[in-house]
């Protein structure tokens, strides 16, 4: 069992940056962002899955360009730089991990989840 733990949440202005980092308890394939906004259902952020023996990210269209993911295999921890940050980036975010290595950007296809971490957006 691979124990997630997130860190790097809280509060910042429109325009803003956020770094989330995300740390595993054991080796794992894929490692990805969620979110979840209050009434909405969890949506994929952003991932990295190893194609042709590289990590590879791919983003949800709606942070492309803004948010970057990168992974440090040694410390198996993975971050979400997340720049030029908006009131709709407003969600608690989870870290999730897949014990495969595939690009997977619905919930299912992850065996463990991070509790979440809260990031807030002001205007």
């Amino acid at each position: 069992q691979v124990q997630l733990v997130e860190s790097g949440g809280g509060l910042v202005q429109a325009g803003g940056s956020l770094r989330l980092s995300c740390a595993a308890s054991g080796r794992t394939g894929t490692m990805g962002w969620f979110r979840q906004a209050p009434g909405k259902e969890r949506e994929f952020v952003a991932a990295i899955a190893i194609s042709w023996s590289a990590w590879n990210p791919f983003y949800a269209d709606s942070v492309k360009g803004r948010f970057t993911i990168s992974r440090d295999n040694a410390k198996s921890t993975v971050h979400l730089q997340m720049n030029s940050l908006s009131p709709e980036d407003t969600a608690v975010y989870y870290c999730a991990a897949d014990s495969r290595y595939r690009i997977a950007t619905k919930s299912e296809a992850y065996d463990y989840w991070g509790q979440g971490t809260q990031v807030t957006v002001s205007s």
